[in-house]
C-alpha cells in the first residue's frame, strides 16, 4: 500500500482564473506537479478547469493562447487559484470585485498567485489575512492595503486564503499542498520527477536539525538505491541514532526510513519499466533487488500492478 495512501483521496476540484498578460511559467508550475502527483499516484487527485471572467480566450505575457473551458460565474470548486501577471492593476475595478466576491461562496480556499493578491484585496477578499505578492509590488501592495498583513513570504497558507510570490515559488507551494494533502512523499516523489535542485529537501523538514537530518537521509538514500543500505547505516552516515532517525521520519513523513527507502526503490523501478526496455531481472537489480521475483512482489504490493502488466498494457 502507498505509504501516504492514508491520506485524502477525493479528487480535488480546482479553478484556474486566468487574465491576459498570465506568466506561462506561474501556470506549468501550479499545474504541473498536480498532472505529476496523478501519474503518480495513478489515481485523480487533482482536476483543474481553466477559467476566464467571460470565458473569452486569454494570452499569456509571451502571447501563449489558452481557450478557457467556462467563465467564472459557473464554476466552482475546492480551489480557485487567481493567476493575474503584468498589467493586473487595469483588471481590477467593480466587474472583477464582483465576480470575486461571488466565487468566495462557490470554492472552499482562494488563491493568489503573482499579482493575483492584488485583485484579491482590491475585492476585500484578503481583510484580516496575512498575505504574500510578488515582492516587486509588495510595498506598494501593503501602503495600498492596511487591512492585509502583507509579509514578504515566498507564499503563505491563512486558513482559506493562499497566496504566493511568483512563478518559482508556486512550484513550493504547489508541492506543500500536495504533501499536505496526500503526504509528504508523494511531494518528495513529485520533487525528484522534475529534477528540483532540492528535491531532496522538498518534503518541508525546513532548516531545523530534525528537518536537515531527514533531508540527509534521503538524499543518501536516493544516492544508493542500486545497493540499498543497513537503515542503522543510514542513520550512522547521516550522525544519528537508528531509533531518533525512524522517530523523526515518522514525524515528518508520516512512514518509517525502511517504507520510504522501498518506496524510492520500486518507483524507480516503476520508472524503468515504463520508460525501458530492459529486463525485469536487471530493473530488480538496478532497483537494489537481487531476486527478481522479491522485486515483483514488492512492486505488486506497492502499486496493486506488476511490471509484465504494466508492459502489456
Amino acid at each position: 500500500m502507498p505509504i501516504w495512501s492514508n491520506r485524502s483521496s477525493a479528487t480535488q476540484q480546482t479553478g484556474v482564473l486566468l487574465f491576459d498578460g498570465f506568466s506561462n511559467h506561474c501556470l506549468a508550475n501550479t499545474i504541473e506537479p498536480m498532472r505529476a502527483a496523478n501519474r503518480l499516484s495513478r489515481r485523480a487527485l487533482y482536476d483543474w478547469t481553466f477559467l476566464s471572467l467571460d470565458a473569452r480566450p486569454v494570452a499569456s505575457s509571451s502571447g501563449l493562447p489558452v481557450a478557457p473551458h467556462d467563465r467564472l460565474n459557473a464554476a466552482a470548486g475546492d480551489m480557485l487559484i487567481v493567476m493575474p501577471s503584468y498589467g493586473y492593476r487595469d483588471l481590477g475595478g467593480w466587474t472583477t470585485g464582483a465576480a470575486l466576491r461571488a466565487a468566495a461562496h462557490r470554492f472552499k480556499s482562494l488563491t493568489a498567485m503573482d499579482t493575483g493578491s492584488w485583485l484579491l484585496a482590491e475585492a476585500g477578499l484578503l481583510d484580516g489575512f496575512r498575505a504574500t505578492i510578488h515582492w516587486e509590488e509588495l510595498t506598494t501592495f501593503a501602503e495600498r492595503f492596511p487591512q492585509v498583513d502583507a509579509q514578504r513570504e515566498r507564499y503563505i497558507v491563512d486558513r482559506n486564503r493562499i497566496t504566493c510570490s511568483g512563478a518559482m515559488a508556486a512550484f513550493d507551494l504547489t508541492l506543500h499542498l500536495i504533501g499536505e494533502s496526500h503526504g509528504q512523499a508523494l511531494a518528495l516523489e513529485v520533487a525528484q520527477l522534475f529534477m528540483t535542485r532540492d528535491s531532496a529537501r522538498s518534503h518541508g523538514g525546513g532548516a531545523t536539525p530534525t528537518g536537515r537530518l531527514v533531508n540527509r537521509a534521503l538524499a543518501l538514500m536516493q544516492e544508493t538505491l542500486e545497493t540499498p543500505l543497513p537503515i542503522g547505516q543510514i542513520a550512522k552516515r547521516c550522525g544519528s541514532t537508528q531509533k531518533r532517525l525512524e522517530t523523526m521520519m515518522r514525524d515528518q513523513l508520516g512512514a518509517s526510513p525502511q517504507t520510504v527507502y522501498r518506496r524510492q526503490r520500486l518507483t524507480l523501478a516503476r520508472k524503468l519499466v515504463t520508460e525501458t526496455d530492459l529486463s525485469v531481472s536487471e530493473i530488480a537489480l538496478r532497483s537494489g533487488y537481487a531476486d527478481p521475483a522479491a522485486m515483483t512482489r514488492a512492486f505488486k504490493a506497492e502499486f496493486a500492478t506488476t511490471p509484465r502488466a504494466i508492459r502489456q498494457a
